[in-house]
């Protein structure tokens, strides 16, 4: 059997700070996934309790949880004031595949409520990037890369990550994700990182398959696509809060990321706070495809 047949990563995505009330009613629903569908939360800032089950875990940044199929669960935010920030992954397993099951009951059990601390982002965005790829190869890659991620995680031996290359990258993407909300610039994050800009732009370009700079704003229109689908927060709101230059420019770059206007965005994927649908509106996870790379 392919790897491809044993699991297939269905949706991957990033939720930056819940802040909205709406935002945080909307990822706080509780709900569950289909019969052979497993989720993996991994929370790197905010927190609140995970309910899992019958189980009902603290949040705090580093910790992971993996629910299973048909188990309904839910995030409970304690407050605005410290947003929560995930990752979410949700993964299909083949019925028949048996070693697999009992691996992921195993860990269910050992990663109820563990931690594993916080560098884990530069993983997990490949398994984002790659897991949703057009390109076969890559999602193939990315499936291995997480059937490795829960054996280590069932043996307790987690990998520290600890390559240089991938130190810089961890703290690059951490530095880009705290500050969405914001304005930092290719010079900030080098001279964060004590790189060289020219360096800098290899090591992401060849790791990351994109600009930091365009990565950067990807994490905007990705949070802008949160808040039109989930606040009432006006487009012009949006665009300011986001450090648009202008709502014209913020706009441009939207349409030119998902192929949607905001308007006629949050008009298609408005969501219900009571509607049943994917982790995130479709593009949030699966625009990809549609990125200027």
């Amino acid at each position: 059997m392919h790897i491809i047949d044993i699991m297939n990563i269905e949706d991957a995505v990033f939720v930056y700070q819940m802040q909205d009330d709406d935002e945080i009613r909307w990822h706080g629903r509780y709900h569950q996934h289909g019969t052979a569908e497993y989720e993996l939360h991994y929370f790197l800032q905010g927190t609140g309790q995970f309910q899992n089950g019958s189980d009902l875990c603290t949040i705090i940044p580093g910790t992971l949880f993996i629910t299973s199929p048909e188990t309904f669960h839910a995030i409970r935010a304690s407050d605005s004031i410290n947003p929560i920030t995930y990752y979410a992954v949700l993964f299909s397993v083949d019925s028949h595949e048996q070693q697999m099951t009992e691996l992921l009951h195993q860990d269910i059990h050992k990663a109820s409520c563990s931690n594993i601390g916080t560098n884990y982002r530069f993983f997990f965005e490949e398994i984002r990037e790659k897991g949703l790829s057009k390109n076969e190869n890559l999602r193939r890659s990315a499936v291995h890369q997480l059937i490795s991620f829960l054996y280590q995680l069932s043996e307790g031996e987690m990998s520290s990550y600890s390559r240089e290359e991938s130190v810089h990258l961890e703290k690059a993407l951490r530095f880009m994700q705290k500050n969405v909300i914001g304005s930092i610039t290719l010079s900030d994050i080098a001279s964060r990182l004590e790189l060289t800009e020219s360096y800098f732009i290899r090591l992401f370009q060849r790791r990351m398959k994109t600009s930091p700079m365009k990565y950067y704003t990807r994490l905007k229109v990705e949070a802008a696509g949160a808040m039109l689908a989930s606040t009432n927060l006006s487009v012009k709101e949006i665009a300011a809060r986001l450090c648009f230059y202008s709502e014209f420019h913020f706009s441009r770059v939207f349409k030119q990321y998902t192929g949607h206007a905001p308007s006629h965005y949050r008009a298609r994927y408005l969501q219900s706070l009571d509607d049943s649908r994917p982790l995130v509106p479709e593009y949030l996870s699966r625009y990809s495809s549609a990125s200027i790379t």
